[in-house]
């Protein structure tokens, strides 16, 4: 892969995990002036009770499916850039069907950056994937992705998702 394909790539992962940021904190702060205006009914303790729950879950798979944990908890030698490939985008894949009963118990906001993460994962999995030749190992594409990952730590979306969910979880404890 030349220089210049990997910082188009860069440059393409760094752009839309900014772009889904900016879109999620915007609906966080629209969520957030909503609920100071109306007075929530109190809820029932089972009901909280699941909440939370779905919350803690969300956020346990959150940290299952960041890049770099993914990583390295997959990495396994002599496997080539596409069996590799194959592997991450089937863990994050499993992961997120496993836990997408959840959804009915947070909020449309949370779901969404969840759901936003899973594919900002794909989505950089399957570029860098890409950009590497088809003679490439799987220790190049997680070599790739974690100094992808490292270049620019802000722009990863699971750090803000992650945050996203313990504020919700938070403010359900009140």
């Amino acid at each position: 892969m030349s220089t210049t394909e990997l910082v188009w790539s860069t440059v393409i992962a760094v752009v839309l995990a900014g772009s889904l940021a900016l879109v999620f904190w915007k609906q966080r702060k629209e969520v957030k002036q909503g609920l100071g205006k109306k007075e929530s009914a109190p809820q029932p303790l089972d009901t909280k009770q699941l909440q939370l729950q779905a919350y803690e879950r969300l956020t346990l798979l959150t940290d299952r499916i960041a890049l770099p944990n993914l990583v390295n908890r997959l990495n396994q030698p002599g496997l080539s850039v596409r069996e590799m490939q194959s592997l991450l985008s089937q863990s994050i894949r499993q992961e997120f069907e496993h836990n997408s009963t959840q959804q009915i118990y947070v909020s449309p906001e949370a779901w969404d950056a969840v759901r936003n993460l899973k594919e900002q994962n794909l989505l950089v999995v399957n570029q860098v994937a890409t950009f590497l030749p088809e003679t490439a190992t799987g220790l190049d594409l997680n070599k790739s992705i974690l100094e992808l990952t490292m270049q620019n730590p802000k722009a990863s979306l699971h750090n803000v998702v992650a945050e996203a969910l313990s504020y919700e979880a938070k403010k359900l404890m009140r």
